[in-house]
C-alpha cells in the first residue's frame, strides 16, 4: 500500500470530524451510533477550532490522493487528560486502509514532531478491548491507569 504522512493543511480540518467518527471503538456485534454522536460536547472538544490553540497538530495519510487516516493532538480535558501540557491523541483510519502499518507510521510522525517541539509526555484513552492497544504499546505507550471499560495511556518524550 503506497501512501504518505504529512500535516494537515488548514483548509482541511473538516476531515477531523470523518476520522473523529471513525475512532469511536466498536466492539464485535454491537452496532455502531449513528454519525450525530460526533456532536455530543465531549467529542466536539477534539475537533471544535482544530488549529485555533497551541498545541493543536496533526497529521494525515494520503492515499490515491485521499486523506485516509489522520492522527492529531491537542491539549484538552478529554478522557485521556493529565494535565494542561501533556497533548492528549486521537488517531483513526478508514476502515479499509487499516492492518497495513498506517496508523503505527501516523503514530511515529506525531511522536517526533512532539519531541521537536519539547514536549515531555503526550498522552491517551483506549478503551481495553480495542486491538490498538497492542501498537500503542509498540510506539511507547504504557498503562498509567485504567477504570472498568478504558485504559488511560502515557508515552515519555
Amino acid at each position: 500500500m503506497e501512501y504518505i504522512i504529512r500535516k494537515i493543511k488548514p483548509e482541511e480540518t473538516g476531515v477531523l470530524d470523518t476520522f473523529l467518527y471513525e475512532a469511536i471503538f466498536i466492539p464485535e456485534g454491537v452496532e455502531a451510533p449513528p454519525r450525530e454522536i460526533i456532536n455530543l460536547p465531549e467529542l466536539r472538544v477534539y475537533v471544535d477550532g482544530f488549529g485555533s490553540r497551541t498545541g493543536d497538530i496533526a497529521f494525515v495519510a494520503e492515499a490515491n490522493g485521499i486523506v485516509v487516516g489522520a492522527v492529531w493532538v491537542r491539549i484538552m480535558d478529554d478522557y485521556g487528560h493529565l494535565d494542561d501540557e501533556t497533548p492528549s491523541f486521537a488517531i483513526s483510519l478508514l476502515k479499509e486502509y487499516r492492518n497495513y502499518g498506517i496508523g503505527t507510521e501516523l503514530m511515529k510522525a506525531m511522536l517526533n514532531e512532539l519531541r521537536d517541539c519539547g514536549y515531555k509526555q503526550s498522552s491517551l484513552a483506549v478503551q481495553k478491548q480495542n486491538y490498538a492497544v497492542k501498537m500503542y504499546k509498540k510506539v511507547g505507550f504504557q498503562i498509567i491507569d485504567e477504570n472498568e471499560e478504558e485504559y488511560i495511556m502515557v508515552c515519555k518524550l
